[in-house]
């Protein structure tokens, strides 16, 4: 058999154009957690009462999932992608009227649609970048892309503490809303440049052999049967919902773990946390590299080995030690959510893109997390990173046991 190509020439301008949206969700979402903290301050909420920003975005992507994923099925990548973006930009500018009467409400409800976005562009962009080679590279394409989604939450947190979190009061609603101005012009140009864009015919990188039947390692699956028989899917689901519930209350509370450890200012943190995101971006290159001599799911197990560890010394408060241990934990996050997506969509053929929708959906674990990590916080920040260790144990089990794709309950057709 002939070694796969990581893509073909043909899709070269489109594979370019797609990973960029990896960058501009991953700025959106790790925007969210710098303003997660500004709102702490100038809208005088509690931590967890702030854990609703990540509510109002991972929320959307509860519901916008499957909305996503159908209007993918019928109308294709590229108008989904076209979707993704309007709706994008559309939340982006709403956060000027919601800074004007400086309504923490309001500036959900601009999240909310915001996200609505994000979640589309995350439902589409991952079968999409998928489809843009051979299926025996889509690992390698899926966390060659999130290592740019991985740039995208570097530069998140630093237009955050340079545009935002150095100002206090009103004049910090106005930063946020001439920022969201900005990047929702910004969002705005790129659709009408997508649009312009000829993208060539796809086929499922992700797909099986006319007969339905694959043969595979340890047993037989039917690429199309329904996805609630396919053992590995339904796992995946799982294991995503765990693992952002993890990244969502991780990043939530850097800022603040970063204030009360160590004594900086906040702005000081959010650089920190952009560094952190910068140890994802590196993590998600190395892991990509990794792939090519270790098993993807074998290597997301020694990763979520590494953050459990992690997790238990930032737990001690022990000052820098454990602001370091915070800081790392992005490098072993970073092939975690990519590795998950592109497992769970293995041999599932027709049923690829209601697949992504439901590892989209999975994403309201962000939702359901940071709140709860907030009650905790409110009496003890160190001890909230307690909870991704439940978080860790549930993606480990998925990638020791249940990432093998695998039919259940139907007679293979020979």
């Amino acid at each position: 058999m002939s070694e796969a190509k990581f893509t073909e020439k043909k899709y070269t301008i489109t594979l370019i154009f797609v990973i960029s949206l990896f960058l501009f969700w991953a700025i959106a979402i790790t925007m969210g957690d710098v303003l997660n903290k500004h709102f702490q301050n100038v809208l005088h909420i509690t931590k967890s009462e702030s854990g609703l920003v990540q509510l109002s975005i991972f929320g959307a992507y509860a519901i916008m999932g499957i909305p996503a994923g159908l209007f993918m099925k019928k109308y294709g990548y590229k108008k989904g992608v076209l979707l993704g973006l309007l709706l994008y930009a559309l939340g982006a500018f709403l956060f000027v009227p919601a800074a004007q009467n400086e309504s923490f409400s309001y500036f959900r409800i601009a999240l909310f649609i915001l996200a609505s976005g994000l979640a589309t562009l995350e439902t589409v962009a991952h079968p999409f970048v998928a489809a843009l080679g051979d299926e025996r590279t889509s690992d390698q394409r899926i966390n060659f892309a999130q290592s740019f989604n991985g740039l995208g939450a570097i530069i998140g947190p630093l237009l955050g503490g340079f545009f935002i979190l150095n100002t206090e009061g009103t004049a910090g609603l106005e930063s946020v809303k001439t920022l969201y101005m900005i990047i929702g012009g910004i969002i705005l140009t790129i659709a009408i440049a997508f649009w312009f864009i000829k993208v060539p015919s796809l086929k499922d990188a992700h797909g099986g052999h006319e007969d339905n039947t694959v043969e595979t390692e340890n047993h037989d699956v039917i690429v199309n049967a329904p996805l609630y028989r396919q053992r590995h899917f339904m796992w995946a689901v799982v294991a995503q919902f765990f693992n952002i519930g993890a990244q969502g209350g991780t990043w939530a509370y850097f800022i603040n773990y970063g204030v009360e450890k160590t004594g900086l200012a906040d702005n000081q943190v959010a650089y920190y946390f952009s560094l952190s995101m910068a140890m994802m971006m590196i993590g998600r290159f190395i892991g990509t590299f990794l792939m090519r001599y270790i098993a993807p799911n074998k290597l997301l197990a020694i990763y979520c080995l590494a953050n459990i560890v992690l997790c238990l010394v930032i737990s001690q408060s022990l000052g820098w030690i454990s602001f370091t241990a915070l800081i790392l934990l992005n490098f072993f996050l970073s092939v975690m959510y990519p590795t998950i997506f592109s497992l769970g969509l293995k041999k599932l053929g027709n049923k690829t893109e209601q697949a992504s929708s439901f590892l989209v959906m999975a994403m309201f674990g962000g939702a359901v997390f940071p709140p709860i990590m907030g009650l905790v916080a409110n009496t003890n920040i160190a001890y909230a990173y307690l909870l991704p260790i439940i978080c860790y144990l549930v993606i480990f089990l998925f990638a020791v046991q249940f990432s093998k794709p695998k039919t259940l309950g139907m007679l293979v057709q020979k």
